[in-house]
């Protein structure tokens, strides 16, 4: 979700945030729940808000963003440790409980969340605060008991020291517990010309780098996956084959026969069988015989879809943008250039596909282990099915394996799915539902499938009239994220906003219905818009025999930060220079969660027109960089996903069945695929942005002008292959 707001700390909030516990102090702690042991707050069963102090100097950052693979828990706690003035080795982290009142995304509109790039843009002025006045009352605690005045207290790597008095911070922290916490007016930051560690680089070899990477390393960090507790049944259910199908009837006969079945459930959506282990579930899935009603479901195939959006593009649709005459600018003198660009349904497909493990207690509670990316939903969810109270389910947040917006569900499917089967079971013992890569890919939710009709008018060598209008489906309808009535413009966002100087601009979206769920996935409307954008806006500086930098620089003269990474990234990539024999460069730039980035593809095509990505150069504004490492691994790995998705990537269906069931035919990006990447990161002071989703939308342009460059052929139906 693109949508993001800013976050002021008020007194009630740092006030409301402080709780005692016996072994430290918490900042954005109920008091009820800060319990630990003496060595420490290093259990999830410890948990409070935001920052603790532990009577063993370790500092832990309570985050309410979830990790899974992104860096937010690093980045997070990177705020937290400058403010605090921490030593690296004391910083911990830990998910915090599901409660919207503590630990909601303002981004979210106050619900948990983890999306849109918004985690540290949220939180950069709320964990500032949190830092800044657990520092302060730590150093008041020095104070009082050095017996001096808190103006001579000196905080220094996790230690307070007065003349030769010293303390470390878990020798205060009982004491600073006890100190009212200053008013956030009051509260002074770090300048940036102090920090020791936000935008400095990382060395692991010291110990100081990301805080999640030892125990992946060491098989010692924990997912979904890991938590098994005794006498855990796994559960695999079978979903129809088409979306919007239901179970007419079904024959288990066969399923029972089968060693380590336990139980044959009919949920909402579909049949689940429940087993002492996953093989046995499977082969009890595979023996299941279901008659299915397909009288609402999807029975199109993929070509069939494409042909009823374009039908739809005959005329026009919810107006999202109009600058000067609109649409009807583009009939008039001139040449009219016009291109359909076509994209299928994308599967996220996470290495570790969806799974949770419900401990159901009937009428009292229940606890769920999952990779959550939205817990407050999934806590509201569970209660609904089980009847219980929202505070009565637990949600105990793991690590995860990749989501790229899966696990960020509206209706939380995969706990909704587990709980309807811990219910139907009565809670006799805990439940894992698994999905297997194939319920992934065949059952999953969706990149939307989308046609953009892009149309350009040239008039005496300028481009005088721009229109981009697209038949899609709405992934926020019928969400609590998009108030009824509102058109959702995240399916359209990227392209509504084109900040090219064109004197007129119509946008236009069709948002069509259908039966497939579909899905924000990495990057949303951004996907596809910068693609039909950026291309299209090649094939019209070629029309004109403008060059692509130049000419981009030439209507973005009014947007000095995308001016910035594009004069960057050209510049790095040499741009002007010329390249062997075979080889051409492609651009593109964007701006999208708050962010600019510009790519610069270097693409190779051989005699026979295969092709291959050999280098991408990449420049980023994203503000004030928490931790450059992290900003240069999530630019390559949304190159590297943007790369795949655009070469190979496709959910076809025929008959209303998806056809793709596995990585054997779902093309994600081979090793060998990926191209060098280099990563610029632009100096700013302005307050940080997202960067894991910009770094997908510009690659896909970035290679089809470089295609274009080279063959001069318009790339408009994804996926392209490797064969200009």
């Amino acid at each position: 979700m693109a949508d993001t707001s800013t976050f002021s700390p008020s007194r009630r909030f740092v006030i409301a945030a402080i709780g005692i516990g016996a072994a430290g102090f918490a900042v954005g702690c109920d008091s009820r729940t800060a319990t630990a042991a003496a060595t420490g707050p290093t259990t999830l069963t410890s948990l409070g808000d935001y920052v603790r102090v532990g009577a063993d100097n370790t500092i832990t950052v309570y985050i309410r963003h979830i990790e899974f693979g992104q860096g937010v828990s690093t980045g997070l706690t990177t705020i937290v440790a400058e403010e605090i003035d921490a030593d690296w080795s004391q910083m911990r982290f830990e998910h915090s409980p599901a409660d919207n009142a503590k630990y909601g995304n303002p981004a979210f509109g106050g619900m948990m969340g983890t999306g849109g790039s918004t985690a540290i843009f949220s939180s950069w002025e709320q964990l500032r605060a949190a830092g800044a006045s657990a520092r302060e009352m730590l150093r008041q605690a020095a104070a009082k008991k050095f017996g001096v005045d808190a103006s001579e207290v000196l905080l220094v790597k996790g230690k307070a020291t007065a003349g030769d008095k010293s303390a470390t911070y878990g020798e205060l922290a009982a004491d600073a517990g006890a100190i009212t916490p200053p008013d956030p007016k009051t509260l002074t930051y770090k300048d940036a010309s102090a920090y020791e560690f936000i935008g400095k680089e990382r060395d692991p070899a010291t110990g100081y780098g990301r805080l999640d990477s030892a125990d992946k390393v060491h098989a010692k960090a924990q997912y979904a996956l890991d938590y098994n507790p005794e006498g855990t049944l796994v559960a695999l259910l079978q979903r129809s084959p088409k979306a919007g199908g239901k179970v007419a009837s079904f024959d288990d006969t066969a399923t029972k026969a089968i060693k380590g079945v336990t139980d044959v459930v009919q949920i909402s959506n579909g049949v689940a069988v429940i087993a002492s282990d996953f093989w046995a579930a499977k082969k009890g899935r595979d023996a299941l015989k279901i008659t299915w009603d397909d009288s609402a479901a999807e029975t199109r195939s993929s070509d069939a879809i494409f042909a009823d959006y374009r039908a739809q593009l005959a005329k026009a649709g919810h107006e999202a943008r109009k600058e000067g005459q609109g649409a009807a600018a583009l009939r008039g003198a001139g040449e009219v250039v016009t291109a359909d660009f076509d994209f299928p349904f994308l599967a996220h497909a996470p290495m570790e596909p969806l799974n949770c493990v419900v401990e159901y207690k009937p009428g009292e509670s229940a606890t769920i282990h999952s990779g959550s990316q939205m817990p407050t939903g999934d806590q509201m969810a569970a209660a609904a099915v089980l009847g219980l109270q929202p505070a009565q389910v637990n949600i105990v947040t793991m690590l995860a394996g990749g989501s790229f917006g899966r696990r960020a569900t509206p209706d939380a499917d995969l706990v909704s799915e587990a709980a309807q089967i811990a219910k139907a079971v009565n809670g006799k013992a805990p439940v894992r539902l698994m999905w297997t890569r194939e319920d992934d890919i065949r059952s999953g939710k969706y990149r939307p499938m989308a046609v953009h009709r892009m149309t350009a008018r040239l008039n005496g060598g300028k481009l005088e009239a721009w229109g981009d209008r697209t038949a899609i489906q709405s992934i926020m309808e019928g969400t609590p994220f998009l108030p009824p009535g509102t058109v959702d413009t995240s399916s359209i966002e990227g392209g509504f906003d084109i900040a090219y100087a064109i004197p007129n601009i119509a946008v236009d979206v069709h948002l069509v219905k259908q039966p497939t769920s579909v899905l924000w996935w990495r990057s949303v409307g951004h996907t596809h818009t910068a693609y039909a954008k950026e291309h299209f806006f090649d094939v019209v500086a070629k029309k004109l025999g403008k060059d692509p930098v130049a000419y981009r620089r030439e209507l973005l003269a009014s947007h000095p930060r995308l001016l910035g990474v594009l004069n960057l990234a050209a510049e790095k990539a040499g741009w002007d220079t010329p390249l062997p024999a075979g080889k051409f460069r492609g651009v593109a730039v964007h701006h999208s969660f708050s962010s600019y980035v510009a790519e610069v593809a270097e693409v190779s095509v051989a005699a026979d027109g295969t092709f291959h990505v050999d280098r991408v150069v990449c420049a980023v504004d994203c503000g004030i960089v928490i931790n450059p490492d992290i900003v240069r691994s999530q630019m390559e790995g949304g190159i590297g996903y943007g790369l795949s998705s655009i070469l190979g990537e496709a959910v076809t269906l025929k008959d209303g069945a998806p056809v793709q069931s596995n990585f054997f035919d779902y093309n994600v990006l081979r090793m060998n695929q990926m191209p060098k990447v280099e990563v610029y990161i632009v100096p700013s002071t302005e307050p940080p942005s997202g960067v894991g989703e910009p770094g997908v939308p510009p690659i896909g342009p970035a290679v089809a002008n470089a295609l274009l460059a080279a063959t001069g052929k318009t790339y408009a139906k994804l996926p392209l292959g490797t064969k200009a």
